[in-house]
């Protein structure tokens, strides 16, 4: 006897199997293991979009002006490509969350930071610090965006030796790894002396997921970074089935 069930697959898309899209800054500074822009640095495949005239430093310095017609369209362009939820790789488009989430009508993630008021609700009586790149760059609107309380403590790498000249000021296409973790260890020292009852670290950059375990050893407090929240995003798009 004949069954009458059909072996159907559907079609519609032009990539299968990464159901997550990155948005990425236009830069060329390394992406070492463990960066958003390594492809290695996912246990699942993702798809990637440059998104022209986004440089860093039009981000972080510059607050993104101009560049939120161009973030959509490239979300829209991995959209159509098979993406079922999108990211990007600088912590500072926070300040497009919303419009973003709005315009694109699937999961939009646009920052780490977005992970500050979860990791705040685990902590007993403690708080979360924001370790970033830029924190002179980061408004109230960042903040909002993200969820995250007006108050929280914050401590960046602009006065450092290495990772924000190379990274958002591009005055070199090398990087000496090195110094560029010294820069994020001393940031990390930094916020523990301006914030005794610190009781966990969430890290804006999405260059800086090479670096947590460091932190983690350096201030023996939880550390959280895009990352984790990532794996966290993509869980949800494609559940472990047991």
């Amino acid at each position: 006897m004949m069954s009458n069930r059909k072996n159907i697959a559907r079609g519609g898309r032009a990539i299968y199997g990464a159901p997550l899209g990155i948005l990425m800054l236009q830069a060329r500074f390394p992406r070492i293991p463990g960066d958003m822009g390594n492809g290695t640095t996912w246990p699942f495949p993702v798809l990637y979009r440059v998104v022209k005239g986004a440089s860093p430093e039009r981000v972080v310095v510059g607050g993104a002006a101009g560049l939120l017609d161009d973030f959509i369209a490239a979300g829209r362009e991995l959209i159509e490509l098979g993406a079922e939820a999108i990211t990007t790789n600088c912590g500072f488009l926070s300040i497009f969350q919303a419009q973003m989430q709005a315009a694109l009508r699937v999961p939009v993630a646009t920052s780490s930071m977005m992970q500050v008021p979860w990791v705040q609700a685990t902590l007993p009586g403690q708080r979360v610090g924001i370790i970033t790149v830029n924190a002179s760059g980061i408004t109230p609107a960042h903040l909002a965006g993200a969820g995250v309380p007006a108050d929280t403590p914050i401590v960046g790498t602009e006065g450092g030796q290495e990772f924000f000249r190379v990274l958002i000021r591009a005055e070199s296409e090398d990087m000496d790894v090195d110094l560029a973790r010294e820069d994020i260890l001393d940031a990390a020292r930094r916020l523990r002396a301006m914030c005794p009852d610190l009781g966990a670290i969430v890290l804006e950059c999405t260059n800086m997921p090479p670096y947590a375990a460091d932190v983690a050893e350096e201030t023996g407090l939880p550390v959280y970074d895009i990352y984790s929240l990532i794996t966290w995003f993509h869980a949800g798009l494609r559940p472990r089935r047991f």
